[in-house]
């Protein structure tokens, strides 16, 4: 293998000089790896993942073609993402799709041609980010967009929570799930000091932590929206106000809460962390910083008029809102969750005919839509159940004889 290898350096380097490179890497292996980062070290992968292919090492072509997109691909994402977030949507498709075909084992003309497609959208993000170091609004830019992006769903979760609390006059509640969140925070900090070598040894750890993470939260999203959207069928909501008013919840549900809020928020932290670690090398702290604070403001404005605007709606419709969000929010989450496991390598990858929208966790693979098809149906039917329950219950009050207290009180 060394000699072929040498063979194909002579013509370049001459014979001697050939020998002497091919020996030194043979005898300190390290430095390729230190010379190959980024994108160029994605394109090495995925090359040396085709030849294995071609020598009928699927196992190892495999492996190849994960860390292709693992050490080569996602260090590099913040920077595409501020520069082309469309092309780095292309990217992650088409190399989960290769990693698809490769370990199918699909005939070797169709895996070449994936891999070339994989390799022109390589090539193209070579060129996008080229002078994306040093660039002040790209780096201000992506800032702002991964902290507004990555936080929204968090916010949106948190923000249900305690208006919740506050419409069912539980206050002492409120503090486990503001305990909840900031603790998520001060994870993320500890998660910052160690990112350098998070992002270096464990790739595919990142994104098994959030996928399956997203796949927990949405289960519990799931139930959380099923029950909300019980409470708001017919009087249900004023019984259980009532409950709720006459004794305080148990610690297991505050313990529940907190939990939730945690998991909601870390979530996010935890990915938004890695990718502002990736950026602070660029050179541009000032600017990352600021970007930082722009989006920090922005969610906090967003959070102050969800907040304001849930005190003045009327609680019967106030728990049909908030279970449609919650609903929502777990369609997403289970997008995003099995995605993330898509781009670890525990879920294949087989394309589909949709658009990528990474607002709503919607991606062009038939594993993550079949998995939110799922969470709809599963949805849809408990809200048909709840439905049906609500207008036969014997305890179901008339609507004017149940909202219109209540609702001046709140």
């Amino acid at each position: 293998m060394s000699q072929a290898r040498v063979s194909q350096l002579a013509p370049a380097l001459g014979a001697e000089h050939a020998r002497a490179i091919i020996g030194y890497l043979r005898a300190h292996p390290q430095a390729m790896q230190q010379a190959l980062t980024g994108l160029p070290l994605a394109r090495g992968r995925l090359a040396a993942s085709l030849a294995a292919y071609r020598a009928g090492d699927a196992k190892e072509a495999t492996q190849l073609a994960l860390s292709a997109y693992l050490d080569g691909v996602e260090p590099i994402e913040p920077q595409l993402n501020a520069r082309d977030g469309a092309l780095r949507a292309r990217i992650e498709t088409a190399m989960g799709a290769y990693r698809t075909a490769v370990s199918g084992k699909a005939a070797l003309p169709a895996v070449t041609q994936r891999a070339h497609a994989v390799d022109v959208l390589l090539a193209q993000a070579q060129e996008v980010t080229a002078d994306a170091a040093g660039d002040p609004a790209a780096t201000f830019l992506g800032a702002f967009t991964i902290l507004v992006r990555e936080g929204l769903e968090a916010l949106l979760v948190v923000v249900a929570l305690l208006a919740f609390l506050r419409k069912a006059d539980r206050r002492v509640e409120v503090r486990y799930v503001h305990a909840g969140w900031i603790l998520a925070l001060v994870a993320g900090g500890i998660t910052w000091a160690l990112a350098s070598y998070a992002i270096s040894i464990s790739g595919a750890g990142r994104e098994l932590t959030e996928g399956l993470s997203s796949l927990f939260a949405a289960v519990v999203l799931l139930s959380v929206g099923l029950w909300m959207h019980q409470k708001s069928i017919g009087g249900r909501w004023q019984a259980y106000l009532k409950e709720k008013m006459a004794a305080a919840l148990d610690r297991r549900s505050a313990w529940f809460l907190f939990g939730l809020a945690f998991i909601s928020v870390y979530r996010e932290v935890f990915e938004t962390i890695l990718f502002y670690a990736a950026l602070w090398n660029d050179g541009q702290e000032v600017w990352l910083l600021g970007g930082i604070a722009a989006g920090a403001v922005t969610l906090g404005l967003i959070a102050w008029l969800l907040l304001r605007t849930s005190r003045r709606l009327p609680i019967g419709k106030f728990f049909a809102a908030s279970s449609i969000l919650i609903a929502v929010l777990a369609v997403v989450l289970a997008g995003k969750g099995i995605a993330a496991l898509q781009e670890a390598g525990w879920v294949s990858v087989t394309v589909a005919p949709v658009p990528h929208i990474e607002l709503l966790g919607i991606y062009p693979t038939w594993q993550t839509l079949l998995a939110q098809i799922a969470v709809v149906l599963m949805l849809s039917a408990g809200f048909m159940f709840n439905m049906l329950r609500g207008r036969s219950a014997p305890d179901a009050l008339p609507a004017s004889t149940t909202t219109r207290p209540e609702e001046d009180r709140a």
